[in-house]
């Protein structure tokens, strides 16, 4: 099955998307609200399943020379004392290969570059105002414009917008190794840190509230090294913050009309607790132009209701599983909490 698709967002979702979409055949243009591409960000972390989604997309090689291995991560107090390891080494185990680390502007131009190979036009600066002439003018709409996504609001209305979890969180890259990696989980805040690339060290943090980085520092001056340290080497005009916010409730369906389908954030926006909001867009978009590549007899509605099956639940699960594990990492209860990690499997 062929056709022509506009895939509404440029980000990893999107481009992702696009790319599978052409290998499969079909003509296929993105519109992209921002004037340029959008290289803002620090790192992503690629599970082992995302990464094979990508070497079927035709991109894991070109994404493999930027990425780094995540192994040694662990879970501290505040002061240092190690609760226990994340489970990346049991991933790898199973996998047989390792969670990757990528700057997400990496990512981005890797995708970029893949795209423009295989001849599929990006139209930047492109704001959608009209979803229902779009899809009226082509086979095909993917709605891959995130949190605030024009196309989802379009097929299920204003109520399926994204809500504020009540937390801020900040984001930032380091200009030195930290050399010690994983999370710090305090009394309604924590502070995570992996590798990205060499020389230099992705941090977040999540706190209740903290308008100005001096405050945000406050936060973690008494905090075991070297969490201090890297807020006051990180030149604070590189930091990113935003208010967390998810999609709950959950839709009902990731595919509308016959026609659209939804992918990445614009789908089950989540927090990032669990590191996997790139790594579930690239496998709906993987699933996507697979669903309408092999579902060549049965028309498109059949193959969007096969992408729907496939990864609404799945996806969903994931973004239930990373909202819950914020409650549980930024809880007042922290004796408690961290009682239960200890005895937790890694």
């Amino acid at each position: 099955m062929t056709g022509k698709a506009v895939v509404v967002g440029a980000g990893v979702a999107g481009l992702a998307t696009a790319i599978g979409l052409r290998r499969a055949g079909w003509a296929v243009s993105v519109l992209e609200r921002r004037t340029e591409p959008e290289r803002y960000g620090t790192a992503f972390g690629i599970h082992p399943t995302a990464q094979g989604a990508l070497e079927r997309l035709g991109v894991g090689k070109a994404f493999q020379a930027q990425a780094v291995p995540y192994r040694n991560a662990r879970i501290r107090t505040p002061r240092g004392k190690t609760l226990a390891s994340l489970p990346l080494e049991r991933i790898e185990r199973k996998a047989g290969r390792p969670e990757l680390l990528i700057s997400r502007p990496y990512l981005i131009d890797t995708l970029l570059a893949e795209l423009a190979g295989l001849g599929a036009p990006i139209r930047f600066g492109e704001r959608l105002s009209d979803v229902s002439a779009l899809t009226g003018a082509v086979d095909l709409v993917v709605g891959a414009d995130g949190i605030h996504s024009a196309v989802r609001t379009a097929c299920f209305g204003d109520r399926s917008g994204p809500r504020p979890i009540g937390t801020v969180a900040w984001i930032g890259i380091a200009d030195f190794e930290s050399g010690l990696y994983g999370e710090t989980w305090g009394k309604g805040r924590f502070f995570g840190m992996t590798p990205v690339e060499t020389g230099r060290t992705n941090w977040y943090a999540t706190v209740p509230e903290a308008t100005t980085a001096e405050e945000l520092r406050g936060y973690f001056e008494s905090w075991h090294d070297p969490i201090p340290r890297i807020l006051d080497q990180t030149d604070p005009a590189t930091w990113i913050r935003y208010e967390m916010r998810h999609l709950f409730p959950a839709l009902p369906s990731f595919v509308h009309g016959g026609n659209i389908a939804l992918v990445g954030d614009a789908a089950h926006a989540m927090t990032p607790n669990l590191g996997q909001g790139a790594c579930t867009a690239i496998l709906d978009a993987e699933a996507l132009t697979r669903a309408v590549a092999e579902n060549t007899s049965a028309g498109l509605p059949s193959a969007l209701r096969a992408y729907d099956a496939e990864r609404r639940r799945t996806a969903q699960r994931v973004a239930l599983g990373s909202r819950s594990l914020h409650r549980f990492m930024t809880t007042e209860h922290t004796r408690l909490r961290d009682a239960l990690i200890r005895v937790l499997p890694s």
